[in-house]
């Protein structure tokens, strides 16, 4: 919302002198692994006076599993838009009320509302990014912007191709390519999937989150993977390039939120502004290779980033996007049963 009176933007202002000088002890932050910049949580760490501590975990699913668990100890989680409602309807994100924070309206329009946080009560952007395709093109030179890199792989790929063990984007992917809808119960069209994707399998040499050597040292020449992961093994191997599915693929944004149980609430309220602020969310951006929904941070960020042709869709790609989200319950249980035939 914007600021309509110079009262309140004082008032807010004060509040957030305030915070910042009652600000000490430790803040505890829970996030994927390889998404966190370290000059990040130093800067806030002397800015604040406070120590914070990292933690990483690999998927949403091992998150959420901890933190159900209880005992965790963490304050900030960033948790994927499609696994948001997971987590408030067990009541383990709380509403902070992210709108009232003073660098709320940095965020840019197109992400001040998502659907599975339309206030925004609980979260504020971190990144965002798209899951396509990867592939060597020293290896491949054929159509990259193709599913068929993994379901139906050409003769130089196979026995090269990884594949990320994120069950919900494999199997839309997978229901896209064939004409299907993504979340469908339709017991025709995923029988048609499964079928497609055991057969694939056979093409694959993995499904795995592997290292980013298997890529650059060309262990590995293709994979379904995520565009600004994508970036830095481009970076590293500029024969590895990125496309986007025209039958489908993901786009995605992952978000930092507090948690109900934290015990660092103040200090985790002031990293949720924090990271709104241009600088910082460029801070981000630059480490982690996506984009990040705040509007300002282009002047920070690095020529690299700018210029990456992994974040700019073609936009002849633009209609093929699926935003990416948790299916219902009966959709969830079809999906878990061809996964675990696929990975057994």
């Amino acid at each position: 919302m914007k600021r309509t009176t110079t009262s309140t933007a004082l008032a807010a202002g004060l509040a957030l002198l305030a915070q910042s000088a009652a600000a000490e002890g430790n803040l505890n932050l829970y996030n994927f692994g390889l998404y966190t910049p370290p000059e990040l949580l130093e800067k806030f760490s002397k800015e604040y006076d406070v120590e914070v501590t990292l933690t990483d975990f690999v998927a949403n699913e091992e998150a959420i599993a901890r933190v159900q668990a209880g005992g965790h100890g963490m304050d900030v989680i960033i948790v994927s838009g499609y696994f948001i409602p997971a987590f408030v309807e067990q009541g383990l994100l709380m509403e902070s009320s992210p709108s009232e924070m003073e660098n709320f309206n940095n965020i840019a329009e197109q992400w001040k509302s998502i659907p599975t946080d339309p206030e925004r009560s609980y979260t504020v952007p971190w990144v965002w990014g798209t899951t396509g395709v990867m592939v060597n093109t020293k290896v491949y030179d054929g159509d990259i912007n193709t599913a068929a890199i993994f379901l139906d792989p050409p003769e130089e790929l196979k026995g090269s191709i990884n594949v990320v063990p994120s069950m919900n984007d494999m199997i839309d992917m997978t229901l896209s390519y064939i004409g299907a809808e993504p979340c469908t119960t339709d017991r025709e069209s995923l029988s048609k999937a499964r079928d497609l994707l055991l057969s694939a399998k056979e093409n694959w040499a993995s499904v795995d989150y592997p290292s980013f050597e298997k890529f650059i040292n060309e262990d590995l020449n293709a994979s379904v993977f995520w565009s600004g992961a994508s970036a830095r093994i481009h970076g590293m191997n500029d024969g590895f390039e990125y496309g986007w599915p025209a039958t489908g693929y993901m786009k995605w944004m992952d978000n930092a939120a507090i948690l109900s149980d934290a015990t660092n609430v103040e200090n985790a309220r002031l990293f949720l502004n924090f990271i709104m602020a241009p600088e910082n969310a460029a801070m981000i951006s630059n480490y982690t290779m996506y984009s990040n929904g705040i509007v300002g941070s282009e002047e920070f960020m690095t020529p690299e980033l700018v210029n990456a042709r992994e974040l700019s869709v073609p936009d002849e790609l633009k209609g093929a996007a699926i935003e990416q989200k948790l299916c219902g319950r009966e959709a969830q249980d079809l999906y878990t049963r061809i996964w675990t035939e696929l990975t057994r």
